[in-house]
């Protein structure tokens, strides 16, 4: 496994996590992907209790629906060979012989790199630019509950945000900006655009983006999403 920290790697069981532009910190060096407090899947279930021939047997209770793709366990399977630290402009994608399966999106603080999975096996990461202290980038797990491949900024100014894909009402999003400057952003999480075209076209909404600060989890480590 390479020593890259994953953004928000780590699918977490959990309880809600929770620019005028200035010059961030370079990202630092990656390691394995994270996920915010991720719950570890399915325990051994109990043996049932024994039953005496004079007692009837109980009816059967009603299944439960099945639990949506985003919901199942998983196991991370893979993480991308990269060497060294994700310099910001840079990025990485291989989806080859990946099978289908749900899209799990983290974003690590801490490493300022965002990590993309599908079906447990990393598919693309890069550095990205995050908020500052008075604007920071929240964290939480958070679906994406808008996508707009033209957006324009209707809080700042006419901005442009190429490949939005909104997080909160209050407008923290993911999208296209110019990261190679390594400018910091009013929350949002900024990407390279190519990078945030690839992300645009194999996500949908409802998929979770788990932004964390220095969570992490390995190779194996078996999941469950939220």
């Amino acid at each position: 496994m390479d020593g890259r920290i994953f953004l928000a790697s780590g699918f977490v069981a959990l309880a809600a996590i929770a620019g005028v532009l200035v010059m961030a910190a370079a990202p630092s060096k990656p390691k394995p992907a994270s996920l915010a407090e991720a719950s570890v899947a399915a325990t051994k279930a109990p043996a049932p209790l024994s039953r005496t021939p004079e007692q009837a047997p109980a009816p059967a209770p009603a299944p439960a629906p099945k639990a949506a793709a985003t919901n199942e366990p998983f196991v991370i399977k893979r993480i991308l060979p990269i060497n060294g630290p994700i310099k910001y402009g840079e990025w990485h994608w291989n989806e080859k012989d990946v099978p289908k399966g749900p899209i799990v999106i983290t974003v690590d603080l801490d490493a300022r790199v965002l990590s993309v999975f599908r079906d447990g096996y990393e598919i693309g990461a890069t550095a990205v630019l995050l908020g500052t202290e008075d604007k920071p980038t929240p964290l939480g797990v958070f679906p994406i509950t808008q996508k707009d491949r033209d957006h324009v900024s209707n809080i700042y100014t006419g901005a442009p945000m190429p490949y939005m894909q909104r997080l909160t009402d209050d407008g923290i999003t993911l999208h296209g900006s110019k990261v190679e400057k390594g400018y910091a952003s009013h929350g949002c999480v900024g990407m390279p655009e190519d990078f945030a075209a690839k992300l645009f076209a194999t996500t949908h909404l409802g998929d979770k983006v788990y932004i964390t600060r220095g969570k992490q989890v390995s190779l194996g480590d078996s999941l469950v999403g939220h």
